[in-house]
C-alpha cells in the first residue's frame, strides 16, 4: 500500500507530466512550425550562461524565416510566437495595435510601487498615463531641458580631461564614464538634483544606478520568469527591485516633491512637470463633480514614472553613446567626417551648442541610427494578444494571451535588409536609403502607439554627449580594446561585458 505522501507525489508527478505534455505540444497540435522544447526551459535552455536572448531569437529566426510568418516557441512555460514576417510585425505594432497594446511586463504596484511605470502598465491604465505623459516629451519640453544637458556635457569634457592627466597611456574605460554623464543628466532633468557622479564616481545616485543592474533582487532565471509570467509572479507577490533601491528612490522623490510644493520651487525638469500635472488633476477633482480623486497622480505613480525616466534613460543612452564611440574609434574616417560636421555647425553659432544646431546635424543622426541598428538596446519587443487574432492570409490563429516576440536584433542583422550587417555604415540611413526599406526593418525604439515615449530625450542627451566629446577629443583603438566586443549574456540590455577601453587623444 502506498502511503499518503507517496500517493500525493505520484499524483503530482503525473499531473505535472500531463501539464507539460499538453503545454509543449501546443504548437504541434496547431500545425505551426516549432523547435522541440526542453522540459521547463522550453526553447531557452542556456540563457544567461551560454546564451543571451538575442542569441536564442537569432537561432530561431534564421532557422524558420521565410517558411512561415511566425514560429511557435516556448519561453520556459510560456507559449510565445516569434514573428518573422515584416508585414505581420507592422500589423501587430500599428494596424492591429488595439489587439496588441500590452507588453506583458511585470508590475505589482501594491508590493513593488516602482514597477507601476508607463512601460509596465496595461490596458486603460497605460492609455491614461501615456496621455498624461505625452506632452512632457514634446519638442518644446525637450528644448526646455536642453540647456541643462549642455551644462552637464561641459562637465563631461572637463572630467575626461582631468582623467587623462592621471592616465599616461591615455587609455580610459568609456562605458562607465558615459554612464556617469547620463546619470548626472537624468539626475538634473528628472529629479532636479546635482548628482555629481562625473566628479565622484561613487556618488549615491551612481551607486544606486549601478546596483539596479549589478545587484538584482533575483537570479537571471527568476528575473526572466517574473518578466515572462507576470500574472503568476504578481499573484505570488513577487518583487522586481531590491527593497533598498525602492526605499532610496521613494524617499528622494517624496522629499523633493514636498520641498518644492511647500516652498513653491520651480525647475526646468521632469519632476516639475509631474508636480504641475498632479496639481492640475487635484484642481479638476475639486471643481468637477463626479471626478474620482484616484484618477489624479499619486506619490507612488510620480515615483514610478520618475524612476523609469532614470532607469531607462541613463543606462540605455550611456550604452548607446559608448557603442557609438567604439565604432567611431574603429572607423576613423567616419569619426573625422562626423567631427567636421560638428565643428562646421558650431562655427555658425560661435561655438555655442544650440537645440537647433544639434537637430541640423544630419550625419550625427545617421551615426546614431547605425549604432542603434548594430546594437539595439533591447533584443526584442513583446506584445500580448488581447483576443484571438487571425493571422492575415493564413489559417493560423494567435490565441488570446499568446506572447508575440519581435526579434529586433535579428532583423537589424539580416543581410537581406542590410548588406554586410556587421559593418558600421552610417550611409545606410540617408533619407533616400531609408525610403527603400520596409518600415519594420528598423525598430530600436519600437513603433506605433506604444513606441518609446522617451525617444526624443534619449537621442538628445546621447547626441549632446557625443558632440561634447568629439569637439575636443579623438578616440582610437588601444591594445586593451576588445575586438570583437563581447556583450554581457546576463544583462537583458545590450551592454559590453568587459567595459570599453579606448585611447583618448586631446585635439
Amino acid at each position: 500500500m502506498f502511503s499518503f505522501l507517496e500517493s500525493f507525489l505520484i499524483t503530482f508527478v503525473c499531473l505535472l507530466i500531463g501539464y507539460l505534455y499538453n503545454l509543449y505540444t501546443y504548437w504541434k497540435r496547431r500545425g505551426v512550425l516549432y523547435e522541440t522544447p526542453w522540459p521547463l526551459f522550453g526553447n531557452f535552455a542556456g540563457i544567461g550562461s551560454k546564451y543571451h536572448l538575442r542569441d536564442i531569437n537569432n537561432r530561431l529566426y534564421k532557422k524558420f524565416k521565410g517558411q512561415s510568418p511566425f514560429v511557435g516557441t516556448y519561453m520556459f512555460v510560456r507559449r510565445s510566437a516569434l514573428i518573422t514576417d515584416l508585414d505581420l510585425i507592422k500589423n501587430i505594432l500599428i494596424k492591429d495595435f488595439a489587439n496588441f497594446h500590452d507588453r506583458g511586463s511585470f508590475n505589482n504596484v501594491e508590493d513593488d510601487p516602482l514597477t507601476g511605470h508607463l512601460s509596465a502598465l496595461e490596458g486603460e491604465q497605460w492609455r491614461a498615463m501615456r496621455t498624461k505623459l505625452t506632452p512632457v516629451f514634446s519638442s518644446a519640453r525637450m528644448k526646455y531641458m536642453f540647456s541643462t544637458i549642455v551644462k552637464v556635457g561641459e562637465n563631461f569634457t572637463t572630467c575626461l580631461g582631468d582623467m587623462l592627466k592621471e592616465s599616461p597611456d591615455q587609455i580610459l574605460e568609456m562605458k562607465d564614464l558615459c554612464a556617469r554623464f547620463t546619470t548626472d543628466v537624468i539626475g538634473n532633468c528628472a529629479f532636479g538634483i546635482e548628482c555629481n557622479s562625473l566628479k565622484n564616481p561613487d556618488s549615491e545616485f551612481r551607486r544606486k544606478g549601478r546596483e539596479i543592474f549589478t545587484k538584482p533582487r533575483h537570479s537571471s532565471l527568476v528575473q526572466i520568469f517574473t518578466m515572462t509570467n507576470s500574472t503568476m509572479a504578481k499573484k505570488l507577490h513577487m518583487k522586481l527591485f531590491p527593497d533598498d533601491i525602492t526605499e532610496f528612490f521613494m524617499s528622494v522623490i517624496k522629499q523633493t516633491v514636498e520641498y518644492r510644493v511647500k516652498n513653491n520651487v520651480k525647475c526646468n525638469d521632469f519632476m516639475n512637470l509631474l508636480i504641475e500635472m498632479k496639481a492640475k488633476d487635484e484642481e479638476i477633482a475639486k471643481t468637477t463633480k463626479g471626478i474620482d480623486l484616484s484618477h489624479g497622480l499619486t506619490m507612488e505613480q510620480m515615483a514610478a514614472q520618475t524612476f523609469v525616466f532614470f532607469f531607462a534613460g541613463f543606462e540605455t543612452s550611456s550604452t548607446t553613446m559608448a557603442f557609438a564611440i567604439y565604432e567611431l574609434a574603429r572607423n576613423p574616417d567616419v569619426q573625422e567626417k562626423l567631427r567636421k560636421e560638428i565643428m562646421e555647425s558650431l562655427k555658425k553659432t560661435n561655438g555655442k551648442l544650440t537645440y537647433e544646431a544639434l537637430n541640423d546635424m544630419q550625419y550625427l543622426e545617421q551615426v546614431m541610427a547605425e549604432t542603434l541598428r548594430i546594437y539595439p538596446i533591447l533584443a526584442h519587443l513583446v506584445r500580448i494578444t488581447k483576443n484571438d487574432y487571425q493571422v492575415p492570409n493564413t489559417n493560423y490563429v494567435l490565441e488570446k494571451g499568446i506572447m508575440t516576440v519581435i526579434p529586433v536584433h535579428s532583423i537589424h542583422h539580416d543581410p537581406e535588409y542590410y548588406e554586410n550587417p556587421n559593418e558600421f555604415r552610417p550611409s545606410r540611413f540617408t533619407p533616400e536609403e531609408c525610403l527603400k526599406r520596409h518600415p519594420s526593418v528598423y525598430l530600436p525604439f519600437g513603433d506605433g502607439p506604444r513606441n518609446c515615449i522617451g525617444m526624443r530625450f534619449g537621442k538628445m542627451q546621447t547626441k549632446v554627449g557625443l558632440v561634447s566629446l568629439l569637439r575636443y577629443y579623438r578616440f582610437e583603438c588601444s591594445p586593451l580594446t576588445e575586438i570583437p566586443l563581447e556583450l554581457d549574456k546576463k544583462n537583458f540590455l545590450a551592454t559590453p561585458k568587459n567595459g570599453l577601453n579606448l585611447k583618448v587623444v586631446p585635439l
